[in-house]
């Protein structure tokens, strides 16, 4: 099968250069001349695929090789990009950084190759002149394989930075300049503990700060110079990934599972909840920070990552929601709680009550625990077999304690030996691992047949 789809990923020598400011720009930009966009970005992250959202008008989709497999980038690519005049893909890191010790694996050069797409390198040069060709030469001749196709300047100072910029690159790389931002603060997304605010949170500020951005990158850059790029990629072969495929569907009645969005939970892959489809569920989104109730015949309750710590007055206010989550999970429903799921469920965080589901606390610490994780599965669960293995990713600046309760949720390898992580409590799994389950599509499979059960039981 052929995807003729026009394509580019934005890529840097690493983080801090400008990537999300220049992706989000483009795809708005594009946006803004009429065509449909798919946003894409490379790893885990959730909350740049927000601010690609905004300004595409579509879900930003992650493309993560360590989490979903290698084999999987291109079908979901696919999946993602379908009906779209062009796609944008935001790369990770620099260009060539990837999971610690294990070569290119999920990183945005690997990426690149795997959707064999022309890729344009968005260099801070505030504080370089000729030496940027260099810089550019050097990534552009570091792996054959990446075709590294085009360079937007970024942070220059003026016009005749940007000649002297220019010219060095004309003279000693050999890629074109497709563009030359300026410094501008004021398209600047502000930040706080694990990055940038998500767009969900800011609402009108998030949609003008998305097109403050593509209104500057649409009068800084070549539009028509990266849309021709993008049609250089040749078709891909791979068949568009397709969630039903993944899972084996649940017979009888379509049960009820309720997933908790809004802004303090704000985490989520959007595959997660098409597999939970395909697999024969009714998703329901609720919002904890305003539904005082859960979804009518809720037969399973899925609570992913976000800032709980940012909402927890408002939160932990909502008694009446709290005490619907206690007593469904007291009935023995399957209950997931992913990050902030997790400390959601507990007894406490920041010293107000949370849900009193697991007898843990939490609070906020001033250490960044992040990384990728290759875990197992400890013991039958709501979501997994004991012995299922895993791969997912720790992202957060809470504590909880304690991090492993009496029958823990996941064990992986630690360079200090094993270490083990999560709660398993009743039909509760608990943890600060995250997933994106395109890598382990039994587990939606095995939610929705225990959600199903459940509601038999029940006649519901």
């Amino acid at each position: 099968m052929s995807n003729v789809i026009p394509r580019l990923v934005v890529a840097a020598p690493s983080s801090g250069a400008g990537k999300t400011t220049v992706a989000t720009g483009l795809i708005a930009a594009l946006a803004a001349r009429g065509l449909e966009v798919s946003p894409h970005k490379v790893g885990p992250d959730y909350i740049d695929p927000g601010y690609h959202a905004l300004a595409a008008g579509r879900p930003g989709r992650n493309l993560d090789a360590w989490m979903s497999g290698p084999e999987r980038i291109a079908p979901l690519f696919a999946h993602g990009a379908a009906g779209a005049d062009v796609a944008v893909v935001e790369g990770v890191m620099g260009l060539y950084d990837g999971a610690a010790g294990r070569g290119e694996l999920a990183s945005t050069a690997q990426v690149a190759k795997l959707l064999r797409a022309p890729v344009v390198l968005v260099v801070d040069a505030s504080s370089q002149s000729r030496s940027v060709a260099a810089l550019v030469h050097g990534f552009a001749s570091w792996d054959p394989e990446v075709r590294l196709a085009g360079v937007i300047l970024n942070k220059v100072a003026s016009d005749r930075h940007e000649t002297l910029l220019r010219e060095a690159l004309e003279e000693g790389s050999g890629v074109p300049v497709l563009g030359a931002v300026r410094r501008a603060g004021a398209v600047d997304t502000p930040s706080r503990h694990l990055g940038l605010v998500p767009a969900v949170e800011r609402s009108a500020e998030a949609l003008r700060a998305v097109r403050e951005m593509g209104e500057l990158v649409g009068r800084s850059v070549d539009l028509d110079a990266v849309l021709a790029l993008a049609r250089t990629a040749p078709p891909l072969t791979a068949a568009p990934w397709d969630a039903a495929a993944e899972v084996e569907p649940t017979a009888g009645p379509r049960p009820r599972i309720a997933l908790a969005g809004g802004a303090a939970f704000s985490f989520s892959y959007a595959e997660n909840a098409e597999l939970l489809a395909a697999a024969g569920a009714e998703v329901v989104p609720f919002d904890p920070l305003h539904d005082e109730r859960l979804p009518e015949r809720t037969a399973a309750l899925v609570i992913g990552g976000g800032f709980p710590e940012v909402y927890v007055s408002e939160l932990s206010a909502n008694a009446a929601l709290r005490a619907a989550v206690a007593e469904l999970a007291a009935s023995g429903a399957p209950v997931v709680g992913e990050c902030a799921g997790l400390l959601y469920l507990g007894r406490e965080l920041d010293g107000l009550p949370m849900c009193g589901v697991l007898d843990a606390t939490a609070r906020m610490t001033p250490r960044l625990t992040l990384g990728y994780r290759e875990a197992v599965a400890l013991a039958d669960s709501p979501l997994a077999v004991a012995g299922s293995r895993v791969r997912g990713h720790e992202f957060h600046r809470t504590a909880a304690d304690p991090a492993a309760g009496p029958s823990p949720a996941w064990g992986w390898r630690t360079p200090a030996g094993p270490h083990t992580e999560g709660h398993l409590h009743g039909s509760v799994h608990a943890s600060y691992l995250h997933l994106h389950w395109t890598g382990a599509p039994a587990l939606p499979s095995r939610l929705v047949r225990q959600a199903a059960a459940w509601a038999a039981e029940r006649g519901r």
